[in-house]
């Protein structure tokens, strides 16, 4: 698996959405966009994974700074959550 953390998304964009985006780079496991835990609005970003490292590496190049719904996207590899 080969998480990859975006950032700058279109707070009205879906997951559905991102998923259409990303899996023309390969096969996507999973898509989530981090919401507000009280209101439920997009926080703007969130993690696309890819279950082939190839093909998210490939997607990771294509994508970060391409334009998403009207934005700029920013997409890195996920670093590992750090404890609170």
């Amino acid at each position: 698996m080969y998480k990859l953390f975006v950032g700058g998304i279109p707070y009205s964009a879906t997951e559905d959405e991102l998923q259409q985006a990303f899996a023309q780079h390969g096969t996507v496991a999973s898509v989530k966009i981090i919401t507000d835990r009280d209101t439920g609005r997009s926080k703007g970003f969130g993690f696309v994974e890819f279950e082939n490292d190839d093909e998210g590496k490939a997607a990771e190049k294509a994508m970060n700074g391409a334009d998403f719904g009207g934005r700029s996207i920013t997409v890195n590899e996920a670093r590992p959550m750090q404890p609170r």
